[in-house]
């Protein structure tokens, strides 16, 4: 959609415009904006047409609108500068060293600390401790509080890891990924026939908050990296289905948690 409106706008010949579209930033620029404009409607739709009342501090909405557009432009950019071709020459590094111990140990820590600093991971595990306090599950203390929260996020970030140990040894052996992700999902079955009831839920959303900004693109490199270095892997079969795997641990291990503690 956003390519077609660029290719529209190239057509009109104006010296100007030509010279944004041709600029790379202006360019990305233009597709975030693009980008949010499904969101921006609905919102607009149900606040003035629905519930009809005026967006309160419009002013700041739209100021917020335009932070959001900038932030989005700047991280894509960043992820196609810096991360993307980091996490790929990395993978071709480690396996031009030959060792499958500091592959494995490459693994682990990009998933470890790319999930530790999930933004997305840190609210969702914020929020779980103020409802396990309110809920009497925990002390309703602030140490408490903090102390359920980052078991919570390390639990998930240590997932992570091994499930980037298990993606890489598929990735090395050429294990079949419907395998590998059938056995994840009998081993959250089986997790969550002993598992408190009070953690489920948790456990099932904390395998969507490890997929967001900063962990995607840093796995989807990494496979991408490892399945093109290796011979006779496609990185088009082998190098995805990290990021599904990398969903799946964490609610074992989240529900493991639950049973821990």
């Amino acid at each position: 959609m956003s390519s077609k409106i660029q290719d529209v706008l190239m057509r009109l010949k104006f010296p100007f415009i030509e010279r944004l579209l041709h600029n790379r930033f202006f360019r990305q620029m233009l597709a975030s904006a693009l980008d949010l404009v499904p969101v921006i409607s609905v919102t607009l739709f149900f606040q003035i047409l629905v519930i009809q009342q005026p967006i309160p501090e419009a002013g700041r909405f739209v100021a917020g609108i335009l932070l959001v557009v900038a932030g989005l432009t700047f991280f894509i950019q960043g992820l196609k500068f810096g991360l993307f071709p980091l996490g790929e020459s990395m993978a071709h590094a480690f396996v031009r060293k030959g060792s499958p111990f500091w592959i494995l140990a490459f693994a682990f820590a990009l998933g470890f600390g790319a999930t530790i600093a999930e933004p997305a991971l840190m609210a969702v595990a914020d929020e779980a401790a103020r409802i396990a306090s309110d809920g009497g599950a925990i002390e309703p203390t602030p140490e408490a509080r903090k102390s359920y929260a980052l078991g919570l996020r390390l639990t998930i970030a240590v997932a992570v890891g091994c499930a980037l140990i298990i993606s890489t040894i598929r990735i090395i052996r050429g294990w079949p990924l419907p395998y590998v992700i059938i056995a994840g999902y009998f081993g959250v079955a089986i997790m969550t026939i002993f598992a408190p009831p009070e953690i489920i839920g948790v456990a099932y959303d904390s395998g969507g908050v490890t997929t967001s900004t900063i962990t995607v693109p840093l796995v989807t490199a990494l496979g991408v990296g490892l399945s093109s270095s290796i011979p006779g892997r496609n990185p088009v079969s082998d190098g995805f289905g990290l990021i599904a795997l990398s969903a799946l641990m964490p609610m074992i291990f989240v529900m493991g948690y639950g049973i821990v503690r």
